[in-house]
């Protein structure tokens, strides 16, 4: 005979759990037409209709440390087919959401990025950091800030990258690694498989699991299809976000070592910015941008037609197209006042470009852009585990 269970409810984390996206929960009464329609929800131990009894329940930590709330695409399927509108794809982006700020470091930045009214913390740090590197440049070179400096716009005559631009986005840049580092780790160790998991013949190492899981779903998007999205434009977006960043990231990182390299060997340094146009790592530059503006085009239509349709999104879902827009067309903005000669128009904005870029990497861990690195880790794990 089953031993009875004893379940204690966490009342908070319901009304939490509503907060940030699950406000349709209740309406479910676990018919499992969410489990039966999503193609790519496993066989043992379907999701979402487990998360969705755990969270009427108020189970957090059954729900918080399991590895299925970051396999799901989020394409909307089990939302638009649920008979009572209970929309449990909304609940598991909101589980993932919770679970930002739950492996994290410092977990106030992660109350901060789920509330417009928090906002001004988060562009208040990085606007008085490159203010007072403008102030004490502008002490420098004789000139009153926030005046502009005159003659030929060089940014770096403003914002040195040697003194200023490399060794804050170099320190930033590791730190959101670390936090990347402990962020995973807390994530992998708050998983707790339910009884044993079976593998058929020799288990995968872990390191094999990360590559197939690179190749087969992080490069190709292939998960888009396999959910059955019919939307080619979503895949499409997403595709040209993600290689517009790693064009860019190819871009900084050559011209970060040719600038570097060519200080001990004076021969590499042949990257001196601002490059001409008609440079080939220039033209990769531009076309990534190209790449970045339309794909968030793309991405923030499929937004607004899913705020008609499936799904109602909350600020947290705005928060990171709109940094990245600003990171895009500041970054745009500032190639094109340049090139027309216009200081006091140019330096302002590229200002306000390094504003944005600081916030979409010191954040990235708190923020959904953190999804491609924690849903590549659960996903190499499940996969580790022998479950696909």
């Amino acid at each position: 005979m089953a031993q009875p269970v004893r379940i204690e409810p966490d009342l908070q984390f319901v009304k939490e759990l509503q907060a940030v996206g699950g406000d349709s929960l209740k309406k479910c009464y676990q018919c499992a037409t969410c489990s039966v329609a999503c193609p790519i929800s496993p066989a043992s131990n379907p999701y979402p209709r487990k998360e969705m009894v755990w969270a009427s329940w108020g189970l957090k930590e059954k729900l918080i440390n399991n590895p299925d709330i970051w396999l799901c695409h989020n394409c909307g399927t089990c939302s638009d087919l649920c008979p009572r509108g209970a929309k449990p794809g909304d609940l598991l982006s909101a589980l993932r959401n919770m679970a930002y700020q739950r492996v994290n470091l410092f977990p106030a930045i992660g109350k901060w990025m789920s509330s417009p009214k928090y906002l001004i913390h988060l562009i208040a740090i990085p606007a008085i950091i490159w203010a007072i590197v403008w102030f004490i440049r502008a002490s420098q070179l004789g000139t009153a800030f926030p005046v502009t400096p005159s003659g030929d716009i060089v940014f770096g005559l403003l914002f040195p990258g040697d003194f200023t631009i490399d060794p804050i986005f170099m320190a930033t840049f590791f730190g959101m690694v670390f936090c990347f580092f402990k962020g995973t780790k807390n994530l992998i160790d708050s998983f707790k498989p339910e009884g044993t998991t079976l593998v058929l013949g020799k288990q995968k190492p872990l390191l094999m699991c990360l590559k197939d899981v690179l190749l087969e779903e992080v490069m190709t998007h292939k998960k888009f299809k396999d959910c059955g999205d019919d939307r080619s434009d979503r895949k499409a977006g997403h595709m040209l976000v993600f290689y517009a960043f790693l064009a860019l990231m190819v871009v900084t990182g050559l011209i970060a070592v040719a600038h570097w390299g060519g200080k001990v060997i004076p021969a590499i340094d042949l990257l001196h910015t601002p490059l001409n146009l008609t440079n080939p790592v220039k033209i990769l530059a531009n076309v990534g941008a190209i790449m970045l503006i339309v794909g968030l085009a793309i991405l923030t239509n499929n937004r607004r037609s899913q705020d008609d349709a499936k799904t109602k999104s909350n600020y947290y879902d705005w928060y990171l197209l709109n940094v990245i827009w600003a990171v895009a067309l500041t970054g745009v903005l500032s190639q094109l006042t340049r090139l027309a000669g216009i200081p006091q128009i140019a330096y302002v904005v590229y200002y306000l470009h390094l504003v944005t870029v600081w916030m979409l990497f010191a954040y990235l861990p708190w923020s959904k852009l953190g999804h491609l690195v924690y849903r590549t880790a659960a996903l190499t794990y499940v996969r580790h585990m022998g479950r696909r």
